[in-house]
């Protein structure tokens, strides 16, 4: 079983037949709509035997250009 935890997917529980193999380590699920898409990444944090949750990841900063620092 796993639960998905923050983003567009919260609360989702997720049943994953043993035949599938492991669960993956990262999901991403893309939001296509009428704007540009969204993207939003879960990475796997294994709790127990056959037991997982899917935090969402924080979006990555970027550092912000300084213009008045020369290169």
């Amino acid at each position: 079983m796993l639960l998905f935890v923050g983003g567009p997917l919260d609360g989702r529980v997720q049943i994953r037949e043993a035949r599938h193999g492991e669960p993956l380590p990262t999901v991403t699920h893309v939001h296509l709509h009428g704007g540009p898409k969204v993207v939003h990444r879960y990475d796997l944090e294994p709790l127990s035997e056959g037991v997982g949750v899917y935090n969402l990841r924080r979006p990555a900063r970027r550092p912000a250009h300084d213009e008045s620092v020369a290169d």
